[in-house]
């Protein structure tokens, strides 16, 4: 399989063009460092980082700062670390915005060395930007860390780019809130002027457009 990149753009690093399922290892040692990739069973994704996806993701970054430094609690946003599911070998996610607790990294195993979590109780939020690759953020990803217990994961879909079934006809921008009840995520979809009511940040204060049109 090849890593699809699009056309008229430089590849960032050709070694990455597959001809076999990676392992985790060979993912790190091929990406050389490179943050716009992620695996998923084997198979590299380009994230599309584009300079409206990075707005949209600094603005929920720069807002939930605002919220750890007010509760005083020992979290932080890690942007573009890599997030190993233990139970998953060839899989490396990527979040666009992480919420980390400080008090849990002594039990990540590469923590010291890399920006790399293996345990989903050290992440308290998680929000994805959709890009293309869409179906990873509506259908793996949810199932994924609703399977680590991280208790709140927002797709913030500024472009309307995900299928039918998960933002409904017609497409139009639109911001899912999941939150995880009884090892299941309930998804709450927001447009226009609709708060946002997050149980990890009970103070915050942002309507589903702020978000959506953070890039504008």
């Amino acid at each position: 399989m090849a890593l699809a990149i699009p056309s008229g753009t430089a590849q960032p690093n050709a070694q990455l063009t597959q001809q076999k399922p990676l392992s985790f290892d060979e993912f790190l040692t091929q990406s050389g460092g490179d943050n716009r990739y992620e695996l998923i069973d084997g198979e590299v994704f380009d994230l599309e980082p584009t300079g409206q996806h990075e707005e949209v993701a600094a603005f929920v970054t720069t807002k939930i700062c605002v919220q750890i430094e007010r509760t005083g609690l020992p979290w932080f946003v890690l942007q573009r670390g890599l997030l190993r599911p233990s139970n998953a070998g060839m899989t490396a996610f990527r979040p666009d915005v992480a919420v980390v607790d400080r008090d849990e990294l002594i039990k990540e195993p590469f923590w010291s060395e890399q920006s790399i979590l293996t345990l989903g109780r050290s992440i308290k939020f998680v929000a994805e930007v959709v890009s293309s690759n869409w179906q990873n953020d509506y259908a793996r990803k949810v199932e994924d860390y609703a399977a680590l217990g991280i208790s709140e994961y927002w797709i913030a879909d500024y472009a309307g780019l995900g299928g039918t079934r998960h933002i409904g006809k017609p497409k139009q921008p639109t911001l899912s809130i999941c939150t995880l009840v009884d090892g299941e995520y309930e998804i709450h979809q927001l447009r226009g002027s609709e708060m946002i009511v997050s149980p990890t940040f009970p103070e915050l204060r942002l309507t589903a457009e702020q978000v959506l049109r953070a890039h504008r």
